[in-house]
């Protein structure tokens, strides 16, 4: 008899620990790089705040351009500057963050003209950011996790094309997919794109869009919140402005409103992933202030 309560005992042990390993903790995600007053992406990464970190932006891209990428002051990609981050990229990497790409943003020049322009553009990132190989790498050897469509601009077509063309290179090397869609829904830029269901991470932006965020009231968002957990992607993200300064248009949830109000409410959805905070520049202790809640 000893010995069968002994069995079942470390059967159910051996579940439980299954059970934790296959459950994926909740998170924090950050865009860095465009101030050069935020520090350096090491810096960042090393806060222990952020499972994320999205380096912003890739601004110029598709329809016959040369690719852009803009850090802001951090450095210079047409003077090679930015391969130092090389290095920086990989200690992120080493502590578990995943580090993305993000493309897009609110200000550039991107488009994508065709399906077979979204192919080339999933191509160079593919050979310039990713797994493959480019005489010319601006952040140098480093192998980034994945790419994250932060689109608010021009056409809405073909980032379903991209995507798939991205997730194709996946059977090479993982190649994780992010959107950050603007709150009201459906997205404009990339409702076809988060319905491919190849997302896994969906940072949805509820600041600068009073219809759908904390106005004084969590009534707008938490139902907001409700359609999105509804979309096909592993896991949705409550997207959030560092400061008010942050969000103009609005947006911004005290830290203790948050963690009363807010997160114990999403938290119950079993799509949630975490928070995604806009951004380095303006986190001066609002990630350290939610992180235990998180």
């Amino acid at each position: 008899m000893a010995a069968h309560k002994q069995s079942s005992f470390l059967l159910l042990s051996l579940l439980i620990i299954s059970l934790c390993k296959s459950s994926q903790a909740a998170g924090i995600a950050i865009y860095w790089g465009q101030n050069s007053n935020e520090g350096s992406l090491a810096d960042t990464c090393a806060t222990g705040n952020y499972q994320y970190v999205n380096i912003a932006f890739l601004y110029t891209f598709g329809n016959g351009q040369t690719p852009k990428l803009n850090l802001a002051g951090h450095c210079d990609p047409s003077a090679n500057t930015c391969t130092r981050f090389s290095s920086e990229i990989k200690a992120c990497q080493g502590q578990g963050i995943k580090v993305f790409l993000s493309l897009g943003g609110s200000d550039g020049s991107y488009t994508l003209s065709t399906a077979d322009d979204a192919k080339q553009v999933a191509n160079y990132l593919w050979n310039t950011y990713l797994g493959g190989k480019s005489n010319s790498r601006p952040l140098g050897d480093a192998v980034l996790d994945g790419i994250d469509f932060d689109i608010e601009l021009d056409s809405t077509q073909h980032y379903d094309e991209l995507a798939r063309s991205l997730n194709g290179f996946s059977q090479q090397k993982k190649v994780y997919l992010a959107a950050a869609p603007q709150c009201p829904y459906p997205d404009a830029h990339l409702d076809a794109a988060i319905k491919t269901g190849l997302f896994d991470y969906v940072w949805v932006q509820f600041y600068n869009n009073p219809g759908c965020q904390y106005s004084g009231n969590a009534n707008n968002l938490l139902n907001s919140w409700k359609t999105w957990t509804a979309v096909q992607a592993k896991q949705v993200f409550l997207g959030l402005p560092a400061a008010t300064a942050a969000a103009p248009s609005g947006g911004f949830i005290p830290a203790d409103v948050l963690k009363s109000q807010v997160l114990p409410s999403i938290k119950t959805s079993p799509k949630y992933g975490g928070v995604m905070i806009w951004n380095k520049n303006f986190d001066n202790g609002y990630s350290a202030s939610i992180k235990s809640a998180v």
